[in-house]
């Protein structure tokens, strides 16, 4: 696989000109960015998948949304609909999209929407919560037709996209310059005793300019485990059975393991789809463990009692007040 994408390296070369020429024509004005009479602000990355976005998303929403009315809007990714849809708790992910479906849960006092056109998504989310007074645009760094007051750039600690080439050779989805557009760069996924020297190393790897942000960020995981009835010490759960279906399950199995629990892991591709097959054979598992993301796509078609999520967060470690101050004074 590896040698296949090393021969498809022409194609990574021409595929991040097209990319760099449709960059410099919405840098120019050629191509036109919309702006909004609301604050506005992207989430996004330059690698495909992976690097926290929904995590992020959600420690944003948990910073800002006692002070404002706050959006959410993602394309929703593989769903069955169409168009604009306001997400509620009682939509299937099949409908809305999985990381959609997981905000309205948690968040159930936000407004969720889905569109792959972000401008339409924007206008409708205008006009029928006037009250809004900020969005958070998910996965949107690449789109360009919207100009968010504010940008905020995701790359993993253990693949930084300085190390990394355009698809189809590697997974940049442009070239690593376009980083020059975000206002915040955050590094993702980061151990939590991240020592200031490595920051330092990671710093003058990424080279941020002199008006950029860089952050460092961990996941914490949560010391429950839960379902829609029940709630567990992951403690006490153990010979279990760790079904993802996310990018890069590492840092979960690396978390289970630190803590020498007993199971084994069942590792489909990001946003898998479930087959039939699949659900029988996890219906014969006597205890299932998986990430909130698949959680919401697997519990209406597996026996409830059986399947649990273990909740997780992100927490910035470099600068732990930051953020909510740096928001405040550049959005509102």
């Amino acid at each position: 696989m590896n040698f296949l994408r090393y021969l498809l390296f022409p194609f990574s070369v021409l595929y991040g000109c097209i990319m760099s020429v449709r960059n410099f024509l919405y840098r120019t004005n050629v191509f036109q960015s919309r702006s909004y009479p609301i604050s506005i602000i992207s989430v996004g990355n330059l690698n495909t998948g992976g690097t926290g976005k929904s995590p992020m998303i959600e420690l944003l929403v948990k910073t800002l949304k006692d002070k404002h009315q706050i959006a959410t809007l993602s394309r929703g990714y593989k769903r069955t609909t169409e168009g604009f849809l306001e997400v509620q708790p009682y939509h299937l992910s099949s409908e809305v999209g999985d990381e959609p479906l997981q905000f309205k849960i948690n968040f159930p006092e936000i407004t969720v929407a889905v569109d792959a056109n972000r401008q339409r998504g924007i206008s409708e989310l205008l006009k029928k919560h006037p009250q809004l007074d900020l969005i958070l645009l998910d996965d949107a760094f690449q789109h360009r037709k919207v100009k968010p007051n504010l940008s905020i750039l995701l790359t993993t600690y253990g693949d930084l996209y300085t190390k990394d080439f355009m698809l189809p050779t590697g997974n940049l989805r442009e070239f690593q310059t376009g980083a020059s557009r975000a206002d915040v760069i955050i590094v993702t996924k980061c151990p939590g005793n991240l020592a200031v020297e490595e920051q330092s190393r990671i710093k003058k790897q990424l080279k941020p300019g002199v008006t950029q942000k860089l952050l460092f960020s961990t996941i914490l995981y949560s010391e429950f485990v839960k379902n829609a009835t029940e709630h567990e010490k992951l403690a006490g759960f153990d010979d279990f059975t760790l079904v993802t279906g996310i990018a890069n399950p590492k840092p979960l199995v690396n978390h289970l393991k630190s803590l020498d629990k007993n199971f084994e892991h069942i590792q489909f591709a990001d946003h898998h789809e479930f087959s039939e097959a699949d659900l029988k054979m996890l219906q014969k598992k006597p205890k299932l463990l998986t990430t909130q993301k698949d959680y919401v796509r697997l519990k209406s078609k597996l026996e409830s009692g059986k399947l649990f999520y273990i909740p997780i967060e992100t927490q910035i470690l470099n600068e732990p007040g930051f953020l909510e101050k740096y928001l405040e004074d550049r959005l509102f």
